[in-house]
């Protein structure tokens, strides 16, 4: 707990295999709502069925639970 009020992360793992990711609460960042619409307006539109293939592409969906 004293590292992670250092500032310290860590990666949690199952068998060498990383799950999750431990990280201490940091400041609330605020962004003013003009830049938010600002970067919104400037932001392309999504093409669903586009991320959706490359998505597929990239991600293992094993739909299993992990026991």
């Amino acid at each position: 707990m004293r590292a992670l009020d250092r500032g310290e992360r860590f990666t949690i793992t199952r068998n060498g295999v990383p799950v999750g990711e431990l990280t201490p609460l940091g400041r609330r960042r605020r962004v003013s709502a003009d830049a938010l619409l600002e970067t919104i307006e400037h932001t392309p539109p999504i093409d669903a069925a586009r991320l959706r293939a490359e998505l597929d592409e990239v991600v293992d969906q094993d739909t299993e639970p992990r026991a």
